[in-house]
């Protein structure tokens, strides 16, 4: 493929949203790396990298619908394994931190009665 291969009006949108992807991954991995504790780091790769993968799959269904004239069918199955697994994942992840913060008996970390008792305060 070359430059000229895919036109202009499909080339800007395409290099917009590449670009946007990659300034959310970059944010995700600076979010991760400024962040102090693990379950602030939770947050930074999942909702960056959720928008970082939606942008660039939107670029690559671009290109290739323009190119190649294919259903973007990689693309979206992409988006969808992507969106369902890196927040089950995360919420693995924080989980058990805090099912193991708990068993070492740290005092960050809310204990499950407080939950419980916040929780019956505001059903009241």
């Amino acid at each position: 493929m070359t430059v000229l291969d895919l036109p202009l009006w499909a080339a800007l949108p395409v290099c917009i949203l590449l670009l946007l992807g990659a300034g959310n991954a970059l944010a995700g991995a600076i979010g991760l790396l400024r962040l102090k504790s693990f379950y602030a780091r939770l947050h930074a790769p999942s909702l960056m990298t959720s928008g970082a993968t939606i942008l660039i799959c939107l670029a690559s269904m671009i290109t290739f619908a323009v190119l190649q004239n294919r259903w973007i069918f990689h693309e979206l199955a992409i988006i969808a394994f992507m969106m369902i697994t890196t927040p089950v994942t995360l919420m693995m992840l924080g989980q058990a931190a805090l099912y193991r913060d708990r068993a070492e008996g740290s005092k960050e970390v809310p204990h499950k009665e407080a939950g419980l008792r916040e929780e019956a305060a505001v059903e009241e």
